[in-house]
């Protein structure tokens, strides 16, 4: 072979692999154009919200080509709001909350419905004689309003009661307070208090009690679950808005969004230690004990996911609606755009072909034992 050939079959050969370099491994669509995206919480950031800052953490999101923004929420924020204003692109929300906010134009699309159950709780001393919603007639009973009240309401008014009339509802704190007695540190005054299951009802479970100078314990209370009575309605959900939906290229944008951040789930259910330490990281306010009892709880909440994480139960979503519009809580029910299936399942199939559990059907919890203060 002549020098000039020689010179020429390496330069051919040299471009051959650049232009492989370009377009991608021999066919496939090649370098995902990175996008900037932000993710509104409801709250600060705590177990509640592990999987999207494992997601950002161990770099799903960068893997999906996205680099994600997470802005805390707090009382004064509504994230669908937020979405709908164009303050971020993705929010969470409860979904009773959200088709509120639909009502009144806000144009939310559910695209991954994370929680498959409800977290909402009713929390009673056992010596209060309140042991079911029909226990609540005369009663002192806490809600938070701010949209959580829904499940409370809708349980009250079908155990044949008017809860303006019938029971004594009381604004509630996003804390257990109200439901401690003076000896214990708190007030007192509601007789049954509202609570998550991953965060308040914790609270009482790491507050001494005076009677024995030991921790409350689940003997000592009376817990009612809206799962149980027939009114839970769906919580956690990734919203989009329907008009930047639209917008050529984002539904890809939103499809790797989810990949990667049910990743960050499936990621915060099989390295559990590691998540608690991850979102310990992000957000300090709260105790590594009682992060570790939140994630164990949030967990429980998603997995299993028969249908794979995100993708709509169809007949959980029905069961909202119907309790939604049973209650007032909405005028009529939504139509079918208000939440779309198909990109969650495009991610689960995606995560199911790279090898990830995307339902977890072998899921168990695990069991913490708490401190005092949830340290």
């Amino acid at each position: 072979m002549s020098r000039s050939r020689w010179f020429r079959t390496i330069a051919i050969g040299a471009a051959m692999v650049l232009a492989l370099v370009a377009c991608g491994d021999g066919g496939d669509s090649g370098e995902v154009e990175t996008a900037d995206v932000t993710l509104q919480l409801q709250w600060f950031a705590q177990s509640q919200f592990a999987g999207y800052y494992a997601a950002v953490e161990k770099g799903f999101y960068a893997d999906e080509g996205l680099n994600v923004t997470i802005k805390e929420g707090g009382v004064d924020i509504v994230p669908q709001q937020v979405v709908a204003t164009g303050g971020a692109e993705f929010g969470l929300a409860w979904v009773p909350k959200a088709l509120q906010s639909n009502e009144e134009g806000t144009g939310l699309v559910n695209i991954g419905q994370v929680f498959q159950r409800s977290g909402t709780l009713q929390v009673a001393f056992r010596d209060s004689g309140i042991a079911s919603v029909a226990d609540f007639r005369g009663k002192r009973v806490g809600t938070w309003g701010f949209g959580n009240e829904h499940e409370v309401i809708a349980a009250i008014r079908q155990a044949g009661m008017n809860p303006d009339s019938d029971v004594v509802l009381i604004q509630q704190g996003f804390d257990m307070l109200q439901l401690l007695p003076p000896e214990a540190g708190g007030t007192g005054e509601v007789d049954a208090a509202e609570a998550m299951i991953y965060n308040e009802y914790a609270q009482v479970l790491e507050t001494l009690n005076p009677a024995t100078g030991q921790l409350y314990t689940a003997d000592d209370l009376n817990i009612i679950d809206y799962n149980a009575v027939g009114t839970a309605m769906l919580q956690d959900a990734v919203w989009v808005s329907e008009s930047w939906l639209a917008e050529e290229g984002n539904e890809d944008i939103a499809v790797r969004f989810l990949k990667a951040s049910f990743r960050g789930w499936a990621f915060c259910r099989d390295n559990f230690d590691e998540c608690v330490q991850i979102v310990l990281k992000f957000g300090p306010q709260l105790p590594a004990g009682h992060q570790t009892w939140q994630l164990n709880e949030i967990n429980a909440l998603i997995w299993p996911s028969p249908g794979g994480i995100g993708v709509m139960d169809k007949a959980l979503w029905d069961q909202t609606v119907s309790v939604a519009t049973s209650q007032g809580i909405i005028s009529a029910a939504p139509g079918a755009g208000a939440y779309r299936a198909d990109l969650a399942q495009r991610a689960v199939d995606e995560l199911s072909g790279d090898g990830v559990d995307a339902v977890g059907s072998s899921f168990s919890k695990r069991t913490v034992t708490l401190e005092e203060g949830g340290q």
